[in-house]
């Protein structure tokens, strides 16, 4: 795993959404003469509110002479507004100075173990957070939220930076006594006792440790950045490729880097657990350092474990340094467009899964607005024997489920047939409409400059041909309202 010199701390205006910043860091120049401390952005308090901040960390490359007017440690090994990246005191040096300045966590590094990349492991807790709220009915800033770390490292980054950001609490794992002593000693600085529970492991346990916790019998996520490499031979055949050795390779122990199998060994031993474990986890992840392993564990999650409830990711680091992570559930609550589809889709079509969101352009023009519109929406959507539909008029969203295709012309001639007594009733779905919810969907109308967009939302269900019939006969609708005049009187049939 290599320490390349992570993108900037400067906190610059960008034209890239929120969703897309987690994702993709553009570099920019080093500049020379940085802003002064007071313009930086105060760090908020753990929670939804300060999402703005970290989703704004790390967009463009680091302004390492900023950061040395903010940290006299780092200050004393920058030689002429640069950094040795050939020397691994300087890289852990950047790694406690980067959590100190911009997250307020003081951590210790033992020598001979894996120094974290801030940026990198940054970008898979924005992932979580991002598959945690899009996959939940409840207020992200209410919900409790725990996460397992599956080799947490001497560092324990994953729990502190996951705590910093949300009001979250974590299990964190590791099967090393070294790292296990530092991890201790991290959790122990920054006054998270109690939001962060180290289990200690061994080689031939689970990777998972629910089975062994009393206390703890599910979680919302896992997570692991497992060993990337099958031997010790595989590592140093790959470093002798590198224009120079990775950084972390050299201070990192065997254990860290190297496991049977390499990293889609391990992440077949995670699919395998959570074939067993099923619901009692929310979300599975991992992260991946190959290019090859994407679509390898993909097939895994779609083969071995039937799931077709899955998101791939890839997470941009410079120009060089690239991870990706893939995520799978056994849940029916589908993630938003940007944290499932993470890649583009031209290179990945292959292993991206369904989309989940769909647009739908309305010209603007006389007699139409964005209320009518709205309103004719949930005209058309309350029509239907749907279990349920809510339509909020101030923010122009509705929320629909159904247990079946009750826009069809199918299903209507079979209710015509079991109201004529021809055909019988089918039974009623034990536990009611909420256990029968085949697919859930929310329906936005959004405002644009010359034209309204109706947004379409598959947030429930596992069949993707039932959401592509929704989704078709509501873009049959909504282009009837382009050719209708006064459609404020417009009744939907």
């Amino acid at each position: 795993m290599e320490n390349v010199p992570p993108p900037s701390r400067k906190r610059a205006h960008s034209s890239l959404s929120d969703e897309d910043a987690s994702r993709h860091h553009r570099p920019v120049t080093m500049s020379a003469d940085p802003a002064p401390e007071a313009s930086r952005p105060k760090r908020p308090p753990p929670g939804v509110d300060a999402d703005t901040y970290f989703h704004n960390l790390y967009r463009t490359e680091i302004d390492f002479r900023q950061l040395a007017l903010e940290d006299p440690s780092f200050a004393k090994l920058l030689k002429q507004g640069h950094l040795d990246f050939n020397d691994p005191s300087s890289v852990v040096q950047l790694t406690r100075t980067l959590l100190k300045v911009d997250y307020g966590l003081e951590i210790e590094l033992p020598p001979d173990r894996l120094c974290p990349p801030v940026p990198n492991r940054h970008n898979y807790i924005l992932w979580l957070k991002g598959l945690m709220d899009s996959t939940s009915d409840e207020d992200p800033g209410k919900s409790r939220v725990r996460g397992i770390d599956v080799g947490t490292g001497s560092s324990c980054i994953y729990p502190l930076l996951g705590c910093t950001q949300r009001a979250w609490e974590f299990i964190a794992t590791d099967i090393d006594e070294t790292n296990l002593e530092y991890a201790k000693r991290n959790i122990a600085l920054n006054n998270l006792e109690d939001r962060i529970r180290l289990v200690p492991r061994t080689s031939s346990d689970t990777l998972i440790p629910l089975d062994d916790l009393e206390d703890a019998r599910t979680a919302d996520f896992v997570m692991t950045n497992p060993p990337f490499y099958e031997s010790a031979d595989e590592l140093d055949a790959l470093a002798r490729k590198k224009s120079r050795p990775p950084l972390t390779a050299c201070t990192g122990a065997p254990v860290e880097m190297v496991t049977a199998g390499g990293e889609v060994g391990f992440a077949r031993r995670l699919v395998a657990e959570s074939r067993r474990l099923r619901g009692r986890v929310r979300w599975y992840s991992t992260m991946l350092g190959k290019f090859s392993s994407v679509e390898t564990v993909v097939e895994m999650v779609r083969g071995e474990a039937g799931v077709e409830n899955y998101a791939v990711t890839e997470f941009i680091q410079g120009a060089k340094t690239r991870r990706w992570a893939v995520a799978w559930s056994f849940g029916d609550r589908r993630p938003s467009g940007d944290v499932a589809r993470g890649m583009k889709e031209v290179s990945w079509g292959k292993v991206l899964p369904p989309r989940t969101e769909y647009e739908i352009a309305l010209p603007q023009r006389p007699g139409l607005s964005a209320a009518v519109v709205g309103r004719c929406i949930d005209e058309l959507m309350g029509g239907l024997a749907l279990t349920e539909w809510r339509w909020d008029a101030e923010k122009l969203t509705g929320l629909g489920r159904s247990r079946e295709n009750v826009w069809s012309r199918a299903w209507r001639r079979r209710q015509q047939r079991i109201e004529a007594g021809v055909e019988e009733a089918p039974p009623e779905t034990e536990g009611g409409d909420a256990a029968a919810c085949a697919i859930g969907f929310r329906i936005s109308v959004v405002v644009g400059l010359d034209d309204y967009t109706v947004v379409f939302r598959w947030v429930q269900g596992c069949d993707a041909a039932l959401m592509a019939s929704l989704l078709a006969f509501l873009r049959s609708r909504v282009e009837k309202f382009k050719g209708v005049e006064g459609l404020e009187m417009y009744i939907v049939k």
